[in-house]
């Protein structure tokens, strides 16, 4: 012991005071664990590369730990110090016994800590390589089948007419899951600030259903030319499978006689959004024969019912024959120019109560065409509503700067030839070639759904399977009683001296280039609306649009605008005075006078 004093150099200590103290916020045993883990896997990973240099070795030093003797190292030691968590050069290097950087206290804190780091390998053996490995989780029952189309009814545009959905984010979430964004920080995506809850084929913008456009794309295109798959293109393949992935639009037709009533029913919800469908669709054409005096009131009337998402595209008129084209608000961009023409069939051209009225355009790449006809009337005229129809195919002069989407196929006699989608609605005037006490014995059999022994003697039902009337056209299946002749207000078919037998005047029908274009979804009538000897009578389908060119005169998003505004202050308006007399029937109250 003397000797070994004599060796060692006692250095004189300066007596200092003591710092302030520094206040930490203490850490966890999660934060200390994690902490332990993350310098081991560092250690380690800097091991398996020996070029790298981690980030973390002035911050691991203090707990390295320097080898005991200096000589050849033991197995213990080897794998002590390859877990070391990055010793610093000088603790690496071999010391004379007994030396070393720190005092004995830090030589346990460190021995301990590297021996739990030891014992820790040993026995979970959870590195292998460098990386963490888990055994892989296998589910406790198989997986669903994906659907291969991920499209739903929810991606179309014939959506509720009603307020927007309040669960729509949640329930696209479910359905759908989240796709691509154009953000590039994903942390949003995390945080639940960006739902991209649209299919994979449409509305993949971030903030909006809106598909984004790149500027390139804002510079170069344009809407006045362009080809059938072009890129960007208007009209195009891009856009239709945008709006409609199956490229099926909905279409809702109708025919209705006023006969010239001016009093029009207090509600058309019945008759322009049966509840039957549980969606509205894209497009409303209602064919009007002897219309009320008013024509501007009815408009109004159908925009109000129809509401903001729809706008009237046109309108026309020949005499009392009316025609109305409401569509989506956001599909008027689609639209070509819109053209019309009248026919008369009077001997004398000034009286225009019986004739047709034609209304065409081009949606996307398919061409449309709607007409509504006041046929002859009278049981025994046939041959003259023969003659009617002839007239107004011949003369009909559509379409005259819209272009054929098929030239090849076009006939110059015959203008429903000359158009993609044709269809034909209106009071044909064709009867039933029975007395009205056989009719009356047929319908007081109820027949609700069968009315095939009504139909056995229907005038244009014989006159279309022989060829000689609406050539290629078709009708569906009618399953719904005779709209004519009522009594007015009421349910019962004619009561006068008159006795009219109840027939199937108001009619649909229609007719495609195409096979399988049109697909007819449902065939009915109002019985709710009773202001008329007749009864509306409508027809909803599903029609396959085609992409198109941009080199068509196009609508250029034109509508009626005053139209909508009116409209929508009425809808307004008739929702504030429902609320207040709901409000006033819960504030009201009865008194009892004894």
């Amino acid at each position: 012991p003397d000797e070994l004093k004599a060796n060692v150099k006692i250095k004189s200590v300066i007596p200092r005071p003591p710092r302030k103290p520094r206040l930490e916020r203490a850490a966890s045993l999660d934060e200390k664990s994690w902490r332990r883990w993350r310098r081991l896997r560092t250690s380690q990973e800097s091991l398996t590369d020996s070029n790298e240099t981690s980030s973390s070795n002035s911050s691991v030093q203090e707990v390295s730990l320097s080898p005991p003797v200096r000589g050849r190292a033991s197995p213990w030691n080897q794998c002590c110090q390859q877990n070391s968590l990055h010793s610093s050069p000088e603790a690496s290097e071999a010391s004379p016994m007994g030396k070393s950087r720190g005092g004995t206290s830090d030589l346990g804190k460190r021995a301990s800590e590297i021996s739990s780091a030891f014992g820790g390998l040993l026995r979970g053996k959870a590195f292998a390589g460098g990386k963490p490995r888990l055994s892989q989780i296998m589910p406790a029952r198989p997986l669903p089948p994906m659907e291969i189309n991920v499209a739903s009814h929810t991606l179309r545009t014939a959506n509720r007419i009603d307020s927007d959905c309040m669960d729509y984010r949640h329930y696209s979430q479910h359905k759908f899951g989240r796709v691509s964004s154009s953000l590039s920080d994903n942390r949003l995506h995390g945080n639940g600030m960006v739902y991209d809850n649209c299919s994979t084929d449409s509305m993949k913008s971030t903030f909006s259903l809106l598909t984004p456009l790149r500027s390139k794309d804002v510079r170069s295109r344009s809407y006045l030319e362009g080809s059938l798959l072009a890129n960007g293109a208007l009209l195009g393949a891009e856009e239709l499978s945008r709006y409609f992935p199956d490229q099926n639009v909905g279409i809702f037709v109708a025919t209705w006689n006023m006969q010239g009533q001016k009093e029009l029913p207090e509600n058309l919800n019945d008759f322009l959004l049966p509840p039957d469908p549980d969606y509205a669709q894209d497009m409303y054409v209602i064919g009007v024969q002897e219309g009320c005096p008013d024509r501007r009131e009815w408009e109004i009337r159908l925009q109000e019912t129809l509401g903001p998402h729809y706008v009237m595209l046109y309108s026309a008129a020949h005499g009392v024959l009316y025609m109305s084209v409401f569509i989506r608000r956001d599909l008027i961009w689609f639209c070509s120019e819109v053209e019309y023409a009248t026919v008369t069939t009077r001997i004398v051209s000034q009286i225009k109560t019986k004739g047709a009225l034609g209304i065409c355009f081009t949606f996307f790449g398919t061409s449309f065409l709607f007409i509504t006809s006041h046929f002859t009337s009278g049981d025994s005229k046939v041959n003259e509503r023969k003659l009617d129809y002839n007239k107004t195919i011949q003369a009909l002069t559509l379409p005259k700067n819209v272009p054929d989407t098929n030239p090849y196929q076009s006939s110059s006699s015959d203008v429903t030839a000359r158009f993609d989608e044709v269809f034909w609605f209106g009071d044909f005037n064709f009867r039933l070639n029975k007395d009205r006490e056989t009719v009356d014995s047929i319908l007081n059999q109820k027949p609700e759904t069968d009315v095939s022994k009504l139909l056995a003697y229907d005038q244009l039902t014989s006159e279309m399977s022989r060829g000689s009337i609406f050539k290629g056209f078709q009708e569906a299946d009618i399953h719904f009683r005779p709209s004519y002749k009522f009594d007015i207000g009421k349910d019962s078919y004619d009561t006068t001296s008159k006795q009219r037998t109840p027939s199937y005047t108001d009619r649909v029908v229609y007719r495609s280039r195409y096979r399988d274009d049109i697909h007819a979804v449902k065939y009915s009538s109002c019985p709710e609306i009773k202001t008329s000897d007749h009864r509306p009578v409508f027809a909803l389908f599903r029609v396959k649009v085609r992409p198109g060119r941009d080199n068509i005169p196009l609508a250029a998003g034109q509508f009626d605008r005053e139209l909508y505004l009116i409209g929508i202050k009425r809808r307004i308006t008739r929702e504030l005075q429902k609320r207040r007399e709901q409000k006033d029937q819960k504030s009201s109250s009865i008194c009892s006078i004894s």
